[in-house]
């Protein structure tokens, strides 16, 4: 193989690069599809064939999306043919959508020399399988925290995607095709890269250095909030284990403890303290869903001084108890969703669209954002 980038991956730019994507049951359509579209235009833009791609799943069977479609995979893990690379494709509940024999068949390709990636979640299994310990590792925003917690030997951070040695992973949305335009551009240089992204209406190529959109973010739009204010909730997400007292963050911005005090009222309604403490409950019900965590670790990483002060912060302001969640989250039970098939109505339910919305209830990360 000639190495495409001292530092990145290492695949032989005069020849095909074979690329399998193993597909977890309920990954996101719109990930897979940002990561194969830029190796078709690729093709189709140099009228050669740079790339090619197979979809896989543990059986040959079909796997269904998390938006309730379903593909058919070109080949089982068991007669999969040899690839250059093989990049993970995960989605929602990405704790229990991965099998051991997955995770097997994943080793047994690293062992082989088979470079290794994930998609949107899927470097959840990669660093559930150890292969991503010592490297950087770029996961959506959803996922980060129990990967963190659950992983400590994997490099987590928050960039948009991560090419290191030979592993590249990847949040999700659109953030693959930019993970994959920079993997092009080390291999074919940026003129193909350059020319993808204008076919795609991209107004530009993101970097690594690119952060992901965190849902704090929401808050410094135009009008919303101050930049001081944003600096203020950085630091609060950034410190969650270890809370920061008041007069601490006002001397890390700049400000008097009053100052922040108007900000967090004006802008968001709410003390410090309270807004402080709601992160750090959000980051308890992350993990208490997508982790296995004891709930006495729990309130530890969430900075809480005991278990039972945790407890009645989290039934007074979630609605039930830690214990309570763990087990409504890991029932797996989906409530009924009344469908109105009354003759007349305007609106029509498309199978796909309720199947994937009464899966979403039993999801982990479901209810983490409030619109």
């Amino acid at each position: 193989m000639v190495m495409a980038n001292g530092s990145g991956l290492a695949f032989d730019a005069r020849s095909t690069t074979k690329v399998g994507f193993l597909l977890l049951d309920h990954f996101t359509m719109i990930a897979l599809a940002s990561s194969i579209e830029p190796l078709r235009m690729a093709n189709q833009l140099s009228a050669e064939e740079l790339y090619s791609w197979s979809l896989i799943s543990e059986d040959g069977k079909s796997v269904t999306a998390s938006d309730g479609l379903s593909l058919a995979p070109d080949m089982s893990i068991e007669n999969s043919a040899e690839f250059d690379l093989i990049i993970v494709a995960g989605g929602i509940d990405i704790t229990r959508t991965f099998t051991a024999k997955q995770v097997s068949w994943l080793t047994k390709q690293s062992r082989k020399g088979v470079q290794l990636g994930g998609i949107c979640t899927g470097a959840y299994v990669l660093a559930y399988a150890g292969l991503l310990n010592g490297y950087q590792c770029s996961v959506h925003w959803e996922c980060l925290t129990a990967l963190q917690e659950t992983f400590p030997k994997v490099n987590c951070n928050n960039k948009l995607f991560s090419i290191d040695k030979d592993r590249m992973t990847s949040s999700g949305g659109s953030a693959p095709m930019d993970m994959f335009l920079n993997m092009m551009t080390k291999q074919h240089g940026p003129k193909l890269s350059n020319a993808i992204s204008d076919m795609f209406i991209c107004d530009r190529i993101r970097n690594e250095s690119d952060q992901q959109r965190m849902p704090m973010r929401q808050f410094s739009n135009v009008g919303v909030c101050t930049p001081k204010l944003v600096d203020v909730i950085e630091l609060m997400e950034n410190n969650l284990e270890e809370p920061i007292e008041l007069d601490e963050l006002a001397t890390f911005v700049d400000v008097s403890r009053r100052q922040i005090e108007r900000m967090f009222h004006r802008h968001l309604d709410c003390s410090p303290s309270r807004f402080y403490l709601r992160l750090r409950l959000e980051r308890a019900r992350k993990l208490l869903k997508q982790s296995n965590m004891s709930i006495v670790e729990i309130s530890m990483a969430c900075g809480f001084i005991s278990t039972p002060h945790f407890s009645r912060c989290y039934r007074k302001h979630i609605g039930v108890s830690p214990r309570d969640e763990r087990k409504t989250a890991w029932k797996g039970e989906v409530p009924d969703l009344a469908v109105n098939a009354e003759s007349g109505d305007a609106i029509v339910y498309i199978p796909h669209a309720h199947d994937a919305l009464s899966h979403s209830h039993t999801e982990p990360s479901y209810g983490s954002v409030v619109v």
